[in-house]
């Protein structure tokens, strides 16, 4: 028997015995630390927290975008998450951007085309009767008066071009002061075919004068009342109202988040997939940027044009003055047409803004759905 064994209970013979180092006791009893588990998802900044927050009604209403589990990486639901956020604001912002350039354009081309002439018309019916009037005292007759008359009808003619003139009543207006108007030129030249001096005479003319300036109801204030209608309407037209400011606030606040949707998504995008630049999402931020440019641009001509034509139709004109008012308002208003028919192109934009924002995402969504986890 070995000696040396013979104090090991349980030990066969010929077997060696390996007493455990002081190294690794004091491992064995020492306490084990907690491993630390790598989180994988990147601390979020004030960029990506806006896009988390306004996205996250699109994943309640989808259904989408849940978490993963802890230690899961997040690309996946990240790049999902800014695709829909992408996709909502420039949406809103094609939406926001029609309605409020619709809100100032729907108005330039009828008051081109027909407010503001209804309006010279009546200034330039009225002036003309005036000068009836005061050729109508003559003691014979003239030539003056009678061209004065046809001023006047045609004028009344060119008023009634416009088809919202005064209202559902506005076109009955219209013929009743012609009519009139028929009346009063009748009576004026009976008189001037009497005698001068005749009581007969002075009759004829003071009947034509009572048809042409009897209160509220002769030629010259049912005209005037017209024109004031039609200066309602030129100032319903050109007035940028409460509304419209509200909506071009919130088209300019749209148009700063979806820069910053994008500028954010470029930043995730060469953190994350270490890519310098995505040129979708480059010319979809200068698309943005160049149409909301274009448009404001377009709306403040636009405006400008109508404040100034408000301004020059807001007081009566002598009649020296018509045509060189009816000069300014065609070049305060000129390119409106074309302006407003620019409208159509804010969707076309809207459109291109959406497949940008979508093939910019696209091909990293379908790289990262078939990368092994």
């Amino acid at each position: 028997m070995n000696p040396g064994n013979a104090g090991t209970p349980g030990a066969g013979a010929g077997s060696p015995v390996s007493t455990p180092s002081p190294q690794h006791q004091r491992a064995s009893h020492s306490p084990r630390l907690p491993t630390r588990r790598t989180d994988r998802r990147t601390t979020g900044r004030w960029p990506e927290a806006l896009a988390r927050l306004v996205s996250r009604p699109v994943s309640w209403l989808t259904g989408t975008g849940t978490p993963p589990p802890d230690g899961g990486s997040t690309t996946a639901r990240d790049l999902a998450l800014r695709r829909r956020l992408l996709l909502g604001l420039s949406a809103l912002l094609t939406l926001s951007l029609f309605i409020s350039y619709q809100g100032v354009h729907d108005d330039a081309d009828p008051l081109r085309t027909s407010t503001a002439p209804a309006v010279l018309s009546l200034d330039t019916a009225l002036y003309a009767l005036g000068q009836a009037q005061r050729d109508a005292a003559q003691p014979a007759p003239t030539s003056d008066f009678q061209k004065q008359i046809s001023v006047a009808v045609q004028s009344l003619a060119a008023a009634a071009a416009d088809d919202d003139l005064g209202g559902p009543g506005g076109r009955q207006a219209l013929q009743t002061v012609a009519g009139l108007i028929t009346v009063y030129a009748d009576k004026v030249q009976r008189s001037q075919l009497q005698p001068d001096g005749s009581v007969l005479r002075e009759a004829y003319l003071s009947y034509a004068t009572s048809v042409l300036t009897e209160k509220g109801s002769g030629i010259q204030d049912r005209l005037k009342a017209l024109q004031r209608q039609e200066r309602a309407a030129v100032h319903r037209q050109t007035s940028f109202g409460p509304l419209l400011w509200l909506a071009w606030s919130i088209t300019l606040l749209l148009a700063l988040a979806l820069t910053a949707a994008l500028l954010e998504t470029q930043r995730f995008l060469r953190r994350r997939f270490r890519r310098r630049y995505n040129r979708h999402l480059i010319a979809a931020g200068l698309l943005s940027l160049a149409g909301v440019a274009v448009t404001v641009l377009f709306t403040v001509w636009t405006q400008a044009g109508m404040t100034d034509t408000r301004t020059l139709l807001d007081r009566p004109l002598p009649g020296r003055l018509i045509p060189d008012a009816g000069r300014h308002t065609a070049s305060y208003l000129a390119g409106t047409g074309f302006r407003a028919a620019a409208a159509v192109w804010i969707l076309i934009g809207g459109a291109l803004l959406m497949a940008l924002a979508e093939t910019g995402l696209r091909r990293h969504i379908n790289d990262y759905r078939f990368r092994p986890r």
